[in-house]
């Protein structure tokens, strides 16, 4: 079973992710980018933002993505493996960052994933005022700092992106309390599982 929990910056996805890994113990828990040791690479030269190219940025999650499928995705095939993040905040993020079309973005994406996508998505949405809090709480990597307006509108680009896939999936109202948002998941996964 292989599950995406997805939502923009600070929306609590790892939160929710640390607590469904003290309750369920087999499971695995990865992340995008940065769950193999080259993704670690990877994900330091994008949060840096150093590179000027656009597409060398997309190409390089794409390439973390195609690792993680082969190193972590794939041999796992049969346990239950929830990542933090995957190929919808990738589409997502790329869209709102550079003029690319939907369809080339999920066949990039579909060539690096080896045609799988995840059984389930937990979508974490925010908002305008909990983004603003949250992010004024932390330093802001480079990505972040591309503003509020350019998160919601990848957040908007996540829901749209699943909704086009037909993916099934549960949207978490991210404001609500941690406790409200660990019920809903468990009951989610019970059911799903």
């Amino acid at each position: 079973m292989y599950i995406l929990f997805e939502g923009i910056d600070t929306s609590g996805k790892s939160t929710q992710i640390a607590l469904m890994k003290q309750k369920i113990s087999d499971i695995i828990v990865t992340h995008e980018p940065g769950g193999t040791s080259f993704g670690k690479q990877i994900r330091q030269i994008l949060l840096d933002c150093s590179l000027r190219s656009k597409r060398a940025e997309a190409l390089l999650f794409l390439a973390d993505r195609a690792e993680h499928y082969e190193t972590v995705i794939k041999p796992n095939k049969d346990k239950t493996v929830i990542s933090d993040r995957g190929f919808v905040s990738g589409m997502a993020y790329a869209m709102a960052h550079m003029d690319i079309d939907f369809e080339t973005l999920l066949q990039l994406n579909l060539f690096a994933l080896e045609e799988t996508l995840p059984d389930f998505i937990i979508l974490f949405i925010t908002n305008e005022k909990t983004l603003i809090e949250r992010l004024g709480q932390k330093g802001l990597d480079g990505i972040e700092q591309r503003g509020i307006s350019y998160l919601l509108k990848v957040q908007t680009s996540m829901q749209k992106i699943i909704a086009k896939l037909g993916i099934s999936c549960l949207e978490i109202d991210a404001t609500q309390d941690i406790d409200t948002i660990h019920l809903q998941i468990t009951n989610y996964l019970r059911t799903a599982l």
